[in-house]
């Protein structure tokens, strides 16, 4: 902390060093929750490719540290200054630059919002299909920053699967393109997948060329309640196994249910549920095998979406659960963002043991998430003053991710690493697995000036 950033005062850059300002960059979604907050020395807006270069290249001549930030709505405290320096604010580049519908494909700048990509490919009978929940205020920056994934993730693919070629910044103000805007290459090495994930830790992304599909011409979806939590985890894992044409397959626990009805008053039964969404002409076809499917897992009840009116409503309880779950109680707060992705056989398991850790801590444990892939989002609610209470929300939140990795899985699924996940990085991928990253950072940031104590374990 309290690194010199006067000279940024002789770029053509648009740069503050307000507390106010500095203060709105010290946290993200998931720190602001429980309390943690790390000021950078300076703010950044650049308007253009040309303003991050220079910013980075004069950064790094001064031994500064720079980190991307964006909309601040990721959950590990990946923007998240831990070392001070400048936070470099990218929502000034905020351009949707080109569409073209005959190719499927739209460039835009880093800091536009995800809904705003498919308010533009809409008007052409495309859209952009693995937007997270919260696309109406995530920018795409952020999105392939951390190879972030949706609701649609079973059908559609993750982020990656979507991006044709990026315009990166690196540390030393090097301009790189990465990628071609063919819908294939086998061109060298693959220099663009090597930067989504990367956390803003080896170049800031400037621009992105997506490839886009046309819609879907028609939507069905509904919900199944379940009388046990078991019976609905099963049920998902039947559904992916049978290989159903679905697009969504979303679980929510009986306590997330309850926290949903008590913030946007959906309405939902105090029972597990699974929500689930089937897209094109074959939908039909798909529901009925959903149908059976649920039955068998001896689904207490299946209702369906009679209109685009209902389904956004069906799923506002979904969208808004990561929210609803911050305010839910007055006195306990959600210690750690968790999410974890294990192999599909698997889940049912990693929803019991999420369960049954919760007892055996004597803790609260909703659980939700995309089930149709594997991921499950869970919440450890502690009382941040009981000191021993934390130390079990702790244990619990280690134990479960240990478990997601010994069954095949991983640590994250789609909220990426930051500083929340570190001390998981050897556990997943090995010293040598971890050794080969770092090797990767110090080739493009010899200086370690992006996004400083991010990913790796702390020494």
């Amino acid at each position: 902390m309290g690194h010199d950033c006067s000279f940024l005062s002789a770029l053509d850059v648009s740069s503050s060093f307000d507390s106010d300002a500095r203060d709105r960059h010290s946290s993200d979604f998931g720190t602001e929750a429980i309390g943690e907050r790390s000021a950078p020395d300076a703010v950044v807006r650049p308007k253009t490719t040309a303003e991050v270069a220079t910013v980075l290249a004069a950064a790094t001549d001064h031994g500064v540290p720079v980190t991307p930030y964006a909309a601040g709505t990721s959950l590990e405290g990946n923007p998240v200054p831990t070392e001070g320096g400048i936070s470099m604010n990218m929502m000034a580049m905020d351009d949707v630059l080109a569409i073209r519908p005959d190719d499927l494909q739209i460039d835009v700048e880093p800091g536009v919002i995800g809904s705003r990509i498919n308010e533009v490919a809409a008007d052409h009978g495309c859209y952009f299909p693995p937007m997270p929940a919260a696309n109406d205020i995530a920018t795409i920056g952020g999105m392939i920053a951390n190879d972030a994934s949706g609701m649609t993730t079973v059908q559609y693919g993750e982020v990656h699967d979507w991006i044709l070629e990026l315009e990166v910044v690196l540390a030393d103000g090097t301009v790189l393109t990465a990628g071609s805007k063919a819908s294939k290459t086998s061109s060298g090495y693959n220099l663009k997948s090597l930067f989504v994930g990367s956390e803003g830790t080896l170049g800031v992304i400037t621009r992105a060329t997506l490839e886009l599909t046309t819609a879907p011409t028609e939507k069905r979806g509904g919900r199944a309640v379940f009388p046990t939590l078991e019976g609905a985890s099963s049920a998902v894992t039947a559904a992916v196994q049978a290989g159903i044409d679905v697009a969504t397959l979303e679980l929510i626990d009986s306590v997330s249910a309850e926290i949903a009805n008590a913030h946007v008053g959906a309405g939902l039964a105090d029972n597990p549920a699974v929500f689930f969404e089937c897209h094109g002409v074959a939908g039909e076809h798909a529901l009925s095998q959903l149908k059976a499917i649920f039955e068998e897992n001896e689904a207490s009840s299946i209702s369906l979406a009679s209109d685009d009116e209902r389904m956004d409503e069906l799923w506002a309880a979904r969208r808004e659960l990561a929210v609803a779950m911050q305010l839910y109680d007055s006195t306990r707060r959600p210690l750690h963002p968790g999410d974890v992705t294990v192999p599909i056989s698997h889940y049912p398991d990693i929803i019991a043991d999420a369960k049954s850790l919760g007892e055996k801590y004597d803790l609260l444990v909703p659980c939700f998430g995309h089930a149709g892939d594997g991921n499950v989002h869970y919440t450890v609610f502690v009382d941040p003053d009981d000191e021993r209470m934390v130390e079990r929300g702790e244990a619990l939140y280690r134990e479960l991710v240990e478990r997601a990795i010994e069954y095949g899985g991983t640590a994250t699924g789609e909220h990426g690493i930051g500083i929340g996940k570190r001390q998981f990085l050897v556990t997943e991928h090995e010293s040598d697995g971890v050794e080969t990253m770092q090797r990767l950072k110090r080739a493009l940031d010899p200086t370690n000036t992006l996004n400083p104590g991010k990913i790796f374990p702390e020494e």
